[in-house]
């Protein structure tokens, strides 16, 4: 099958080639991100394939129709950037999962990182600064912290940190039995937020979820909190988390995406002016730790992400039932 790959990076490239070379797939690869304007591209191609900063609305899903378009291969878990109600007849498949333990041990990377302040205690030893002034940090041991979604790598990161000797509060729509096997309490989310000395998000973005972070949930908060986000960015309200990082009432955030990422992340821009003056607010705070949506980075995740993308494009072409297809509600 030809296959359109948009997004195209070269430490995605390695592992498609390598795993395709056990089926076969003609994949021309693209740098861009997936439009209106790079649409075009996909001409000759019956699969787009597709990332989580790629453009799946209505207006481009119909360009890709045109163009022969039969299949969308998102090479990611999450769907909430493809329109699911156009009436095409286009089938949608994901990954539902490669390494869930590769983003929850992000997430605990990210928590550490800013509790010790691992990242400011490097930069100073590098130029002979050795002051542990403002370098205090706090016993992860005894602290509450609320799980907002306890799937797989909700479930994954209460384990860890479980490990530590926190206490483990969640809060799912749709509760894992495996949860209280771990010590973990399931609570609602008002409580999750007054009761959490950190709180960590691991929720899909929905018409619900977005912005559950705002001016009004924030408020409920302990003093001090930490955030932690390896998501999806508009979970948060960022300017909302700018004004509470300003007055003192979130302590630490850690984030692995951003609501606006999609102009940002995943490119080199150190020679460019950024114009995202919301996002260089953000990064002017020291409490504040950011990296560029790669939790998911690691040998074993985009091993599974090629696998299970090829393995879908592969039944899709032989006619087989679609295991990952995502289907409208």
């Amino acid at each position: 099958m030809k296959v359109a790959f948009f997004s195209a990076k070269p430490y995605e490239k390695e592992y498609f080639d390598r795993l395709n070379a056990s089926f076969s797939h003609e994949i021309s690869y693209f740098e861009p991100r997936l439009n209106e304007q790079t649409a075009g591209f996909a001409e000759g191609s019956q699969a787009a394939c597709i990332f989580v900063n790629d453009d799946g609305s209505a207006p481009v899903l119909k360009k890709l129709a045109k163009l022969g378009i039969r299949v969308v291969a998102l090479r990611c878990a999450g769907f909430n950037n493809v329109d699911l109600k156009t009436g095409l007849d286009l089938k949608v498949v994901r990954v539902p999962a490669y390494s869930p333990y590769a983003v929850a041990e992000h997430t605990v990377a990210l928590i550490l990182t800013l509790n010790r302040k691992t990242h400011r205690a490097y930069n100073r030893v590098r130029e002979g600064n050795y002051s542990l002034n403002g370098l205090v940090g706090f016993d992860l041991h005894g602290k509450t912290v609320g799980m907002a979604g306890t799937g797989k790598i909700g479930l994954i990161t209460a384990k860890i940190l479980s490990g530590f000797g926190c206490r483990i509060l969640g809060f799912d729509l749709y509760p894992n039995p495996e949860f209280a096997g771990i010590g973990g309490t399931y609570t609602s989310l008002e409580e999750l937020y007054r009761e959490s000395d950190i709180i960590s998000l691991h929720t899909p973005l929905t018409r619900e979820t977005y912005h559950m972070i705002n001016a009004g949930t924030i408020g409920q908060m302990k003093d001090g909190v930490m955030i932690i986000n390896t998501s999806r960015g508009k979970l948060i309200d960022t300017l909302a988390l700018i004004h509470a990082l300003k007055c003192h009432k979130v302590g630490y955030v850690g984030l692995d995406v951003y609501e606006e990422e999609a102009d940002l992340f995943f490119e080199d821009l150190s020679n460019e002016m950024i114009e995202d003056e919301i996002f260089l607010r953000l990064l002017t705070f020291p409490n504040v730790l950011v990296t560029g949506h790669q939790a998911f980075l690691t040998d074993e995740a985009l091993t599974g992400i090629a696998q299970t993308t090829l393995q879908n494009l592969t039944d899709f072409e032989a006619g087989k039932p679609l295991a990952n297809e995502v289907k409208g509600n």
